[in-house]
């Protein structure tokens, strides 16, 4: 009767040793998934981080493009004016060749 208590007793406290170990096991299982989780959160972050950094990139790519449009754009009209600049001299001696020429023709030979 003594030896069945105290096999009782023994196997009573395996039992809780037992859960004891499970217990610390599951808390071990749930402190390796919040480092899971913390690490996620520092990935997502870096993500982020990293996306937000490109969009500025990008956003200043595209504003120094538009910005050299612009200046691209300015050089092309200043260009043309050039050229309707000189058009307009050409038409400028076109029309002295043509005022020259009546006069040679009105003027008299014998002279």
């Amino acid at each position: 009767m003594e030896r069945e208590r105290e096999r009782r007793e023994r196997e009573r406290e395996r039992g809780i040793k037992r859960e004891r170990e499970r217990e610390r096991e599951r808390e071990r299982e749930r402190e390796r998934e919040r480092e899971r989780e913390r690490g996620r959160g520092r990935e997502r972050e870096k993500g982020l981080r990293e996306r937000k950094q490109r969009d500025s990139k990008s956003r200043e790519r595209g504003e120094r493009d538009r910005e050299r449009g612009r200046e691209g754009e300015k050089e092309r009209e200043r260009e043309r004016e050039r050229e309707r600049e000189r058009e307009r001299e050409r038409e400028r001696e076109r029309e002295r060749e043509r005022e020259r020429e009546r006069e040679r023709e009105t003027m008299p030979l014998g002279i």
